[in-house]
C-alpha cells in the first residue's frame, strides 16, 4: 500500500449503507423510510477530509456491491425475505458483480455514476479505494442487470441434474427442494411479519458455507451459495496445481503459469470481475474469507491484477495462521488480517484472562510476515470495543489500540464509530447487540455525534468523546508518519518485569527501530496509574542511535512532546521514569 510520508497504511473502514445516517430512530427491523439509509453523496469534502484527519491513506469502503435486500427498484428482480438477512441485506450476498446498492444512490438508476464520482472525490483527498470482493459465495439468487455484453451470470450455464461438474459455478442437490431454514424463537423473515409464498429453489445448491443440505441451519449463511472452483466434493481438484518453487517466484512468474491454462469457469468470472473495477478506478479489493477458496486460485487471479494494474493493492480475510505464508507466497496476497494473533491476545489483555507477556511470543512467531500484516480491534465482524462483552468502554480499550497501531510494520485499520466509542448496544433485526449491524437499516449513535448533521466537526460527542477521538487522530497521525515503525521490533517487557518496582504483566514495553529513527512505547493496560523506572540494557542503548548520557527523550503526551532526561546505572543502562496514567500509554523519542 502507497504510505503517506515514511510511514505505514491507515485503511479507515466505512459501512458504507450506515455512515451518512442521520434518523436515529433505530426501530427493530425498521424500513428505511423509518430508520434511514445513508448514500454515496453523504462522503461530502467536509466528511472525507474528516476522514483524512486520522491518517486514512486507504478509504476501504464496504457493502459497495449490489447485494441482495429488501425493497423495489424499477428494472432490478426483486429478492425474497426467506433469503435475505435483516431488511437491509448482507454485503456478503452479492446479487449483482457489476453494479452498486441501488440503496446507496440519490437516484438509483445512475449509481454507477454516482459511485464513480465518490471515487473521485476520495482520490482528491489523497486516499485509495478499496471495495470488497465475495469469491466464496453470491446471493442464492444471483442476477446481473449490467453486466458487459457476453458475460454470463453465476449459474447460467451450469448442469443441474449433477452436483458437480468442473464448470459448473455451484454445487447441486439433484431431485431436492430448497426449504427455507426453521425459524426459532426470536427468529423469522421480516421480525415474523412475512406471511408470502416461500422461496424458491429446485434443485437446492450447498450454502455459502458449505453446507450441502436442502435445508440450512438459520444461523448457517442461508442467504449465499456456495461457489465452485473445480474442488471436487470429496476434496480433490479439477485443475493444474501451481508447483512449489512458485511460491517465492515474483507475479509474472505466476501469471505466465496460469496463461492458457484450462481452468474452471468460476475462475475466469471473478477475474473479469475485478479486471473491471479497477478499470473503473477502484485501486485494490479486500476479499472476504479468502481461505475458503484453494490457494491456486488466489495464484490465478492476484497474479492477473498485478499485470493488469501493477499498484493495485489485495487484503485477504484469513484466519488460519499456519496457511499465512501460502496465501502471501503462492496466492500473491499483498496483505493478510492479523485477527486469530494479535488481536486476539490484545482483547484476551483487556479482558484480564492473559497477561501482556503473551505478546512477545506472538510478535516472535509472525515477525517475518509482520509487514503483510493488517491489525485491527474492531472491524463489522467484531464486537465493538465499548460494548460490556469486550472492554464496557472506548477508555479501557485504548491501551490495546495503543499496541495495534504501533507493535507491527503492515498497516493499521480503524472501523468507523471506533474513535467515538459506538457501544453498538442496540438490537436491530438481524443484527444483535455487541457489533454494529451489517444486515439492517439502522443510525450509529456515537458516530451520528462526531457526524453532527454533515459538519463532520465531533459537535455531538461528550468531553470524555472528544478526549479519545482526538487521540485516535494523533495516534494514527504517528502511525502513519514515523518511519521508526517501518523497522524491527524489540521487546522489554522481560528486562523490566517487576512488579515491586511497580511494572506488572499489566503493562508491557518495547522499542521500535528503522535506521536511526526509534521510538520507545510504554503501555499500561491496567486501571491503576503506573509508576515505575523503565531500564534499557547496555545492550539495547548500543542499538539507539543518540540515547547518550545526557541524552534528552520527548514524551508524546497529548498533542505536545514534554521533555524527559535520561538516567544511566553503572553497567552503562538507561533508565527512564515512568508515569503512565491507567488504560493509557507513553511514546518516547529521542530529542534533536
Amino acid at each position: 500500500m502507497r504510505t503517506q510520508k515514511n510511514g505505514r497504511p491507515i485503511v479507515y473502514q466505512v459501512f458504507t449503507r450506515l455512515f451518512g445516517n442521520r434518523v436515529t430512530a433505530n426501530l427493530p427491523w425498521g424500513t428505511k423510510e423509518q430508520n434511514g439509509v445513508g448514500r454515496f453523496s453523504d462522503f461530502t469534502d467536509t466528511a472525507l477530509q474528516a476522514i483524512r484527519g486520522y491518517g486514512t491513506t486507504h478509504l476501504w469502503y464496504t457493502g459497495v456491491p449490489h447485494h441482495a435486500l429488501i425493497g423495489h427498484y424499477s428494472g432490478i428482480s426483486d429478492d425474497h425475505p426467506q433469503v435475505v438477512k435483516g431488511r437491509a441485506g448482507s454485503p456478503y450476498a452479492v446479487k449483482d458483480y457489476y453494479n452498486v446498492n441501488p440503496d446507496l444512490a440519490d437516484d438509483p438508476e445512475q449509481r454507477l455514476e454516482e459511485f464513480r464520482a465518490l471515487i473521485d472525490r476520495t482520490h482528491h483527498h489523497g486516499m485509495k479505494v478499496i471495495i470488497d470482493i465475495v469469491p466464496n459465495h453470491v446471493a442464492r439468487h444471483y442476477q446481473s442487470t449490467s453486466a458487459p455484453e457476453g458475460v454470463r451470470d453465476f449459474g447460467a450455464d451450469d448442469d443441474t441434474q449433477v452436483d458437480y461438474a468442473r464448470d459448473n459455478n455451484f454445487y447441486y442437490l439433484p431431485g431436492e427442494a430448497f426449504s427455507p431454514p426453521a425459524t426459532p424463537d426470536g427468529f423469522a423473515p421480516l421480525g415474523g411479519k412475512f406471511q408470502g409464498a416461500p422461496y424458491q429453489e429446485i434443485p437446492a445448491k450447498w450454502t455459502g458455507n458449505g453446507a450441502r443440505t436442502a435445508q440450512p441451519h438459520w444461523n448457517d449463511w442461508f442467504e449465499t451459495v456456495k461457489i465452485n472452483y473445480g474442488v471436487r466434493p470429496d476434496g480433490s481438484h479439477d485443475f493444474p496445481e501451481l508447483p512449489g518453487e512458485y511460491a517465492e517466484r515474483p507475479v509474472q512468474a505466476h501469471f505466465d503459469f496460469w496463461q492458457d491454462k484450462d481452468v474452471p469457469d468460476s475462475w475466469t468470472k471473478f477475474r473479469d470481475i475485478a479486471l473491471y473495477w479497477l478499470d473503473f478506478g477502484v485501486d485494490g479489493f479486500r476479499f472476504d474469507m479468502a481461505e475458503l477458496v484453494p490457494v491456486e486460485f488466489w495464484s490465478y487471479m492476484n497474479s492477473a491484477i498485478k499485470q493488469h494494474r501493477p499498484d493495485a493493492e489485495v487484503i485477504a480475510e484469513v484466519y488460519q495462521p499456519d496457511r499465512y505464508r501460502d496465501y502471501l507466497y503462492r496466492g500473491k496476497m499483498d496483505y493478510l488480517y492479523d485477527k486469530v494473533d494479535v488481536y486476539d491476545t490484545l482483547k484476551a489483555i483487556v479482558q484480564e484472562r492473559t497477561d501482556s507477556r503473551a505478546l512477545d511470543g506472538e510478535q516472535a512467531k509472525l515477525d517475518d510476515i509482520d509487514e503483510h500484516l493488517l491489525r485491527f480491534l474492531e472491524n463489522h465482524d467484531e464486537q465493538r470495543i465499548a460494548h460490556p462483552e469486550f472492554a464496557g468502554s472506548g477508555e479501557r480499550g485504548w491501551p490495546a489500540m495503543i499496541a495495534t497501531a504501533l507493535l507491527g510494520r503492515g498497516p493499521v485499520m480503524l472501523y468507523f464509530g471506533q474513535a467515538q466509542a459506538e457501544r453498538a448496544d442496540q438490537d436491530l433485526g438481524f443484527g444483535k447487540a455487541s457489533r454494529t449491524t451489517i444486515f439492517d437499516y439502522a443510525g450509529v449513535p456515537a458516530h451520528q455525534a462526531w457526524m453532527n448533521n454533515g459538519r463532520f466537526d465531533g459537535g455531538g460527542l461528550t468531553p470524555g468523546q472528544m478526549d479519545l477521538d482526538a487521540a485516535y487522530q494523533r495516534l494514527l497521525t504517528l502511525a502513519g508518519e514515523e518511519p521508526a515503525l517501518l523497522g524491527e521490533f524489540i521487546s522489554l517487557h522481560q528486562d523490566n518485569l517487576n512488579p515491586e518496582d511497580g511494572y506488572t504483566e499489566r503493562q508491557y514495553s518495547f522499542i521500535r527501530k528503522h535506521g536511526d529513527d526509534w521510538l520507545l512505547v510504554f503501555i499500561n493496560f491496567d486501571f491503576r496509574d503506573a509508576f515505575c523506572t523503565l531500564t534499557l540494557p547496555a545492550e539495547r542503548v548500543q542499538q539507539l542511535p543518540g540515547l547518550t548520557k545526557g541524552a534528552i527523550l520527548l514524551e508524546k503526551i497529548g498533542e505536545s512532546w514534554l521533555q524527559v532526561p535520561v538516567g544511566w546505572s553503572d553497567d552503562g543502562a538507561a533508565t527512564v521514569p515512568i508515569h503512565c496514567p491507567g488504560f493509557n500509554g507513553l511514546v518516547f523519542k529521542i530529542s534533536n
